[in-house]
C-alpha cells in the first residue's frame, strides 16, 4: 500500500470518528478527545526526551486529566466554575513530585510538564464549549463545533494544493521550508469560502459571524502548524508520532487546533 492510499483511508477513518463523535453526542466527543489531548502529551513528552528532558508520564497524564475534565464538566454544566480552581495545585504538585525524583533539572522537568498540558490539553478541552447547549434545533448544538473543523481541514487542504502546485515564496524558511505564501493566500481562500458556506447550514451565527471565525482559524492554525514545526525542528525529528498512518501524530494532526481552539472559544462566548 502506498503512502497516498495509507494517508487517503486514515484521513478518512479520523473525519468519520471526529464527525461521528460530534454528531453522537457531546459527551462521546468528549470522551474521543480526552484520549486525544493524553496521546497529544506524550508525544509532547517523548519530544521533550529527546532533549534530555525528562517529563514524568504519570503525574502529567493525571494532572492533564483533572485540567480536561474539570474544564469539559463546567462547560457541560456539571460543575461550577468555582470548582475549577482546583487545576491551580497543578504546578505546585508538579513541583513536589519532582522532590521525590532524581532528576538533574527538576524546575524545568516541571516548567515543561505544564507547558504541556496548556498548550495540547487545555485547548482541547476547550472545544467542549463550542457545543451550544441552549434551547433550539438540536442540530445547532453542534453547529460551531462542525464549522470549526469544516474550514480548518478544507483551509488545510487548500494550503497544500494551492503550495504544492504554485509555491514558491516560503513564510518562514527556517521553521518550515514547505509552508509558502502562495498556499497560504491559495488555503486562506478556500478556508472564508467554506466559513460563507457554513454560514448558511449553522445560522447560530451570522454570516459576518461565521467569516470572522474563518479568518482568526486561518491566522491562528497557521500559527499553531509553525509551532509544532519549531517542536520538531528543536527535537531533530520529522514526525511527532507514528499512531496516524500517513499523517504522523496526535501533534501533526491537531497543531493548528491548539492555537486557533482558545482563540475562537473567545470569539464564540462573545457572539453568544
Amino acid at each position: 500500500m502506498n503512502n497516498l492510499t495509507t494517508r487517503t483511508i486514515t484521513g478518512v477513518l479520523f473525519v468519520i470518528c471526529v464527525i461521528g463523535s460530534v454528531i453522537l453526542s457531546h459527551w462521546a466527543f468528549a470522551v474521543l478527545f480526552l484520549v486525544v489531548s493524553i496521546a497529544g502529551f506524550l508525544e509532547f513528552t517523548r519530544l521533550m526526551r529527546i532533549s534530555k528532558i525528562i517529563v514524568y508520564r504519570p503525574s502529567g497524564i493525571l494532572f492533564g486529566a483533572v485540567l480536561y475534565t474539570s474544564i469539559t464538566l463546567w462547560e457541560f454544566g456539571v460543575i461550577d466554575a468555582n470548582l475549577l480552581l482546583v487545576n491551580f495545585l497543578i504546578l505546585p504538585l508538579l513541583l513536589i513530585v519532582e522532590l521525590f525524583r532524581k532528576s538533574t533539572s527538576p524546575f524545568l522537568n516541571s516548567a515543561l510538564g505544564l507547558l504541556g498540558m496548556l498548550w495540547i490539553i487545555l485547548p482541547l478541552s476547550l472545544l467542549n464549549g463550542f457545543f451550544n447547549h441552549s434551547d433550539g434545533p438540536k442540530w445547532l448544538h453542534s453547529g460551531a463545533l462542525l464549522g470549526f473543523f469544516l474550514i480548518l481541514w478544507i483551509y488545510d487542504s487548500g494550503a497544500y494544493i494551492f503550495g504544492s502546485l504554485f509555491g514558491r515564496h516560503p513564510m518562514l524558511e527556517r521553521i518550515s521550508p514547505k509552508k509558502s505564501w502562495e498556499g497560504f493566500i491559495g488555503g486562506s481562500a478556500a478556508g472564508i469560502l467554506t466559513a460563507y458556506m457554513v454560514s448558511a447550514s449553522f445560522i447560530e451565527f451570522s454570516v459576518l459571524q461565521w467569516i470572522l471565525i474563518g479568518i482568526v482559524i486561518i491566522v491562528f492554525g497557521t500559527f499553531g502548524d509553525l509551532v509544532e514545526s519549531m517542536l520538531k525542528r528543536s527535537s531533530g525529528v520529522k514526525d511527532s508520532g507514528s499512531i496516524l498512518p500517513g499523517h504522523g501524530g496526535i501533534l501533526d494532526r491537531f497543531d493548528a487546533v491548539l492555537l486557533a481552539a482558545p482563540a475562537v472559544f473567545i470569539l464564540i462566548y462573545l457572539f453568544r
